[in-house]
């Protein structure tokens, strides 16, 4: 069974309880954009998702890439696909117009990313850095770079990758030794190999810009050294650059996208932006990436549910507890066990897209709002959301999609199923973009603990004033707001004695805020009008089964404050 966009439930979301078509109205850019351009957008790209992307999900896993004569060549049916996407104005949705794009809302981009993760991962991974590239090109190079590579990239016509890491630099990218050497006519030779380099060669598009963390020859050493080179895979000429592809990675999954280790051999690039000023406007196209990981989690999650209560509702294995025993045997749906695994993981899906389509809007909102108070809050409420969702939506994408495989017994553990690809699949999101560990840290350290949670206690209050406390879910779910603040100021104040045990309690806090966002999450979905059996049903299976991890890591957390002995 392929994956199914489901355009109905996105619009629940996005109309019914976040009131996406008021707020996006209030933008000057998207003044226009209404619910009904909304729920058009989405109906085509459901379309397209299903009948072209999906469909090519197999093939893309069994076939894989493949290294060539020095070209790396994309399963059966990629290239073809990624014209079709092209020309579809799929990569350019949430681009300018003035660059060749849409100028539409990055909550719609979220949304497409999001089902095309869904519905087949590897070819996802192709055009996935194209809106970060975008972003960094945009408001970092030069005038001159910006005509030449803009356009290009906005439109999808060249991708372009993020070649950050190298063998003895993963998360410490202060480590980095690619050099580049300036030249007489402004541009730099870069020299230095790169690994796990998404999509580093491929045979999608004509040309592929490279965007390379490099160091000046006369750089310090550390992050404060670090460059960003725009490096083409073919210069303007139409002579190939001294980029080369020396073998693309073995991995447990994602084998419909090449992961590639890269030379460069004194290249021909330009800098981006300042010398030494690398890693800001590398960190452009991270933190777009970062949200996009996060959908990413949530698409492989629905994906494999989508599987599992498909399978389980055409199952039949013994008699379910209270079932009618005449009747012979009944759907595995029927089971408690099965249920409580579907319902767990349909509450994850809807909860998590209600926050990070919240996000997506906030990013729109921190980009066009015409205040700059109501600007600077919604990037406020985009730095600290978007690593909780990075990391907890990659986790619960990969458990979740586990736990759907168990729903399939023996037959998920064979291929023919297809869950056992999307469990392999899923399991680097919680590496790349960052590891889940650093996400955590990134939080706690070095966002909310700077000014001692003042600035996250802001955004926490904002939630509880949009929550009816004359609700019992609602009331249920601002005290969970309140604890977390209150959690928060006893990790602040027993750091000073423990400098370590932020660091220890990162994971734990990431996930405590998690679960509370969920609960806000829930609480007003339930609440939003149209709510009905399925909401009902989930809601019913987040406070039963996932909520109580609130206490469990409060608990924690209060263990590890207290004064040692």
């Amino acid at each position: 069974m392929d994956y199914a966009p489901r355009p109905e439930d996105v619009r629940f979301l996005l109309d019914s309880v976040l009131g996406a078509s008021e707020q996006l109205s209030r933008l000057a850019p998207f003044a226009e954009v209404d619910a009904d351009l909304q729920a058009q957008v989405l109906e085509q790209a459901a379309t397209f998702v299903g009948e072209v992307i999906a469909p090519l999900q197999r093939d893309g896993d069994e076939i894989g890439c493949r290294l060539e004569d020095g070209q790396v060549r994309t399963p059966p049916g990629f290239a073809a696909a990624y014209q079709a996407f092209v020309e579809g104005g799929w990569p350019s949705l949430s681009a300018a117009a003035e660059d060749g794009g849409q100028g539409l809302p990055a909550v719609l981009e979220a949304v497409l990313y999001e089902w095309l993760a869904g519905a087949n991962h590897g070819f996802t991974m192709a055009p996935g850095l194209l809106h970060g590239a975008y972003e960094c090109i945009r408001h970092h190079a030069s005038d001159d770079l910006k005509a030449r590579y803009l356009g290009k990239v906005a439109t999808g016509e060249w991708l372009a990758t993020m070649c950050l890491t190298e063998a003895h630099a993963g998360s410490d990218l202060g480590l980095v030794r690619t050099r580049a050497v300036p030249q007489a006519d402004g541009s730099v030779r870069v020299s230095g190999t790169k690994i796990f380099i998404s999509g580093g060669d491929h045979d999608l598009t004509p040309n592929i810009v490279h965007l390379v963390l490099c160091r000046l020859p006369d750089a310090p050493a550390g992050p404060k050294g670090l460059s960003l080179a725009l490096v083409p895979k073919v210069l303007e000429d139409g002579q190939r650059n001294a980029v080369q592809c020396e073998r693309i990675e073995e991995k447990m999954g994602l084998h419909g996208s090449p992961t590639c280790v890269m030379r460069f051999d004194e290249a021909t690039g330009w800098l981006v932006g300042e010398p030494g000023r690398g890693l800001a406007a590398m960190f452009v196209m991270m933190n777009a990436a970062r949200l996009h990981v996060a959908l990413q989690g949530i698409g492989l999650l629905d994906a494999a549910w989508q599987k599992a209560h498909a399978y389980a509702q055409e199952r039949r294995q013994m008699v379910a507890p209270g079932a009618d025993r005449a009747a012979g045997p009944s759907l595995i749906a029927e089971h408690p066990a099965v249920a409580r695994v579907l319902d767990v993981q349909r509450a994850w899906i809807d909860g998590g897209r209600l926050i990070a389509y919240r996000t997506a809007l906030q990013l729109d909102v921190a980009r066009h709002a015409e205040d700059a108070k109501t600007r600077e809050s919604a990037q406020q409420w985009c730095s600290y959301i978007t690593p909780v969702l990075k990391a907890a939506c990659t986790q619960q994408g990969f458990d979740g999609a586990s736990a759907c495989l168990q729903v399939f017994g023996g037959h998920g553990y064979v291929r023919e199923w297809g869950i056992e690809q999307i469990l392999r699949d899923a399991r680097v999101t919680m590496i790349y973009e960052g590891t889940n560990e650093i996400q955590a840290i990134d939080l706690l350290v070095r966002k909310v603990l700077p000014d001692a949670g003042a600035g996250f206690a802001a955004t926490l209050l904002a939630l509880r004033d949009e929550l009816d406390a004359s609700r019992d879910v609602d009331a249920d779910a601002q005290r969970r707001l309140a604890q977390l603040r209150y959690l928060t100021t006893q990790i602040a104040m027993a750091a000073h004695a423990q400098p370590r045990l932020p660091y220890e309690l990162a994971d734990d806090y990431l996930r405590l805020v998690m679960v509370t966002l969920l609960a806000w999450a829930w609480a007003r979905i339930e609440q939003a009008p149209g709510a009905g059996e399925t909401q009902a049903r989930a809601a019913a299976a987040f406070r039963r089964w996932v909520l109580p991890e609130f206490d469990m890591r409060a608990a924690i957390i209060k263990k590890a404050c207290e004064p040692q002995k």
